[in-house]
């Protein structure tokens, strides 16, 4: 895969019969350590000032997200484990849970991607069954789907 990548990650969120869908495509930089994946990019926020970077790491059947900035976290996916973490915002901490129940990762020559389906909890209250698909392509294919997630 080469260096530089684009990334879309396709997000759904069911809270109390409501889905909150989450889309976003953007430019980002790939490199392989160790048997893992990383992929690094930054985050704006509208309405606030500076921004947040963002590492990936990719593991055979295991996601990590670890966010730096205006929000920081590191958030763990993997099948069957139940992680805790604090996500801290511009606006207070939260007490998150996650508790993964599947993380498939696809990969080909020149293309990653990742399907992860979790439960989400909040200071010990179930927030929301999730799901996540990420897809990884080279920067110059410009082949990218964003597809949301199936309920």
């Amino acid at each position: 895969m080469k260096k530089e990548i684009l990334l879309s990650i396709a997000g759904l969120h069911m809270i109390e019969e409501e889905d909150g869908n989450v889309e976003v495509v953007t430019a980002g930089d790939y490199y392989n350590r160790n048997g893992k994946h990383y992929v690094v990019y930054d985050e704006v926020v509208e309405g606030l000032s500076g921004h947040i970077s963002n590492t990936i790491k990719i593991g055979d059947n295991s996601l990590e997200v670890m966010k730096r900035g205006l929000t920081n976290t590191r958030m763990i996916f993997e099948k069957g484990k139940k992680t805790l973490t604090r996500y801290q915002t511009p606006y207070g901490i939260l007490d998150l849970s996650i508790l993964a129940r599947d993380v498939k990762v696809e990969e080909t020559e020149d293309a990653i991607d990742v399907a992860v389906d979790y439960v989400l909890e909040v200071n010990d209250e179930h927030l929301a069954e999730c799901n996540i698909k990420m897809n990884i392509r080279p920067r110059e294919a410009g082949n990218l789907s964003l597809q949301t997630p199936e309920a």
